[in-house]
């Protein structure tokens, strides 16, 4: 076979492979057997006639060869996705579309899960599939990497080099709250106003590589108003053990009305100004799917419907970053 008749297929499981550097988490990613992925990588090997990853019984490693194509083979398939996405290929031919992998930030209610649901209704045909990745800086480089297909997010507080590949669709303005452990002073009210949190030490993810940008939303919220930004903790993985870590520190965390209501905890919205945090849908560019085309309407439809694109009257919002959001 000559190198210009290579089928997506395989470039895209050399793909899988090369991110995961390892063959059983690929097949996983991509549905298919381990041995049919071994197989077409041995196949793309012979197309080419090079050796593109170095196997152990304990690892996987690409070659200079396999670090050449790696760049290639991604804008080949960024190429055909968009093909597919234009022309519909798939859907002419019958087939049914892979799935579709959404990252909705947390497992809770909220905008993403009410979007993804809308979405669900609009193409029952379509699996749409919730991933959890906590914080949008780490989610958008799985998307642009391939990993996942869609998330959510403050995308303009995203450097904008990791921004770059990546086309964005504003969702909503989310007005944000903030959590309080049961039995804080600020817990016996209906609402916060932000200059009642002048003085404390708030949680918004400091230190967490994940969520550099809701960091930075909340650095730029809390300066001028003597909010101080409390120091960074442990990564929590799981809502059990954020409530375990939020209940013992005693520290309020920034959050947004539509975060998971926890036990031993209140959530209150902030006001005097209602501070709003601008959530959007990002995915690759170029990327085509009728999953993705169901989002965009879903979210169109919920924002015409309930006001999700307009800001209250003297609401907060963050300035747009010309930097990225570790910067000044």
């Amino acid at each position: 076979m000559n190198p210009r008749d290579v089928e997506p297929r395989l470039l895209r499981g050399f793909v899988a492979v090369a991110e995961e550097l390892h063959f059983t988490r690929a097949a996983a990613r991509l549905y298919v057997a381990q041995q049919a992925l071994s197989r077409d990588v041995r196949r793309l090997e012979a197309t080419l006639a090079a050796t593109l990853f170095v196997r152990t019984t304990r690892a996987v490693e690409l070659t200079a060869d396999g670090h050449r194509l790696l760049p290639l083979a991604r804008r080949v398939l960024r190429a055909h996705e968009e093909l597919t996405g234009a022309f519909g290929a798939g859907a002419a031919a019958g087939a049914a579309p892979r799935p579709l992998l959404v990252d909705l930030n947390t497992d809770g209610p909220g905008t993403a899960r009410t979007v993804l649901e809308r979405a669900r209704e609009l193409a029952p045909d379509c699996e749409l599939m919730a991933r959890f990745e906590s914080g949008l800086t780490h989610a958008a480089a799985e998307v642009a990497a391939g990993r996942l297909d869609v998330a959510f997010g403050y995308a303009d507080g995203l450097d904008p080099v990791l921004l770059a590949p990546l086309a964005q669709r504003p969702v909503r303005y989310e007005p944000l709250a903030v959590l309080l452990p049961e039995g804080h002073p600020l817990a016996a009210g209906e609402s916060v106003p932000l200059d009642a949190l002048a003085g404390e030490t708030v949680y918004a993810g400091a230190g967490n590589p994940r969520t550099l940008e809701w960091t930075g939303l909340a650095r730029e919220l809390f300066t001028g108003r003597g909010i101080l930004m409390a120091p960074p903790a442990p990564v929590a993985m799981g809502m059990d053990e954020f409530r375990r870590v939020m209940v013992k520190t005693g520290n309020p965390v920034l959050a947004t009305v539509g975060f998971l209501q926890m036990p031993g905890c209140v959530k209150l919205p902030l006001t005097d100004p209602v501070p709003l945090s601008p959530l959007s849908m990002v995915w690759r560019k170029g990327f085509g799917h009728p999953g993705l085309d169901a989002l965009q309407a879903a979210a169109d439809g919920l924002a015409a419907e309930r006001g999700w694109l307009v800001p209250p009257d003297g609401s907060w919002l963050p300035a747009p970053l010309t930097h990225g959001p570790g910067g000044g």
